[in-house]
């Protein structure tokens, strides 16, 4: 990936998470109870993890883009914020130590692509949680997998953002079911300080799961259901259901 490249990735990144904020007043609740470390997985560019760390958590994540892991560094070290990362694949998941509490926000364990994928991932969590510690698991389910088409989602706002005299919009404009997938797709446009526009069209492809099945799948790595609790949708972001799971005995 060339260094502009680099550049746009984190931007994109940023544009359309970095405003998201449905969900951080949940997880600042559950760091406070947890009481130890925190591990972010799928952190990105540190949208979750140095909000928690300016509320005096220490937390650690991990990606599997280096260019997010660079970019939350470097974020944390400017704000004097107890938080670090490093680039890992959640599918092998490989961090030290051991957590009070695992966050997975943003629909992340749905980005793997198979029951086996989310099994590895789970397996890997069970092995770094420690000792009535909880893992939180962000998915999107419900009547979206009810069957094939299109969704339509109203009148939806761009996430916008304008850096250096650039000015970078994210529009959501669908989300359908695919193969057996949930498809959000987006509008990029990036508008030069000279007005010259050029766009594309960005997808996200999550796997069909549910709070049940994804327990079920939990089972397999020593792991049981500790609950349920609801993000409610936004303008631009879909709702989630969060799943808590704890060590089985």
């Amino acid at each position: 990936m060339s260094a502009d490249a680099t550049a746009e990735a984190v931007i994109w990144h940023d544009v359309e998470n970095g405003a998201y904020d449905a969900d951080l007043a949940l997880w600042r609740e559950l760091a406070l109870g947890a009481g130890g470390p925190v591990l972010d997985v799928g952190c990105g560019t540190g949208r979750v993890a140095l909000d928690l760390a300016r509320h005096g958590h220490h937390v650690f994540g991990v990606d599997i883009e280096p260019t997010f892991v660079d970019a939350l560094r470097e974020r944390a070290t400017e704000r004097d914020l107890e938080a670090s990362a490093a680039v890992g694949d959640l599918r092998d998941l490989r961090v030290d130590g051991e957590y009070a509490l695992i966050i997975v926000p943003m629909q992340t364990i749905q980005l793997l692509e198979s029951a086996d994928e989310r099994k590895a991932a789970l397996a890997g969590m069970r092995r770094h949680l420690a000792p009535r510690g909880l893992i939180a698991l962000a998915i999107v389910e419900g009547d979206l997998g009810a069957g094939a088409g299109t969704v339509d989602l109203g009148p939806p706002l761009p996430d916008v953002a304008e850096i250096d005299g650039w000015i970078y919009s994210s529009l959501p404009v669908e989300l359908r079911i695919q193969d057996g997938r949930i498809v959000v797709s987006r509008l990029r446009q990036i508008v030069a300080p000279d007005g010259d526009l050029t766009d594309e069209r960005a997808d996200l492809r999550l796997e069909m799961v549910d709070a049940d099945s994804l327990a079920a799948e939990a089972a397999d790595a020593g792991l049981r259901s500790a609950g349920l609790t609801e993000i409610p949708p936004t303008d631009t972001h879909v709702g989630s259901a969060v799943v808590f799971l704890e060590a089985a005995e």
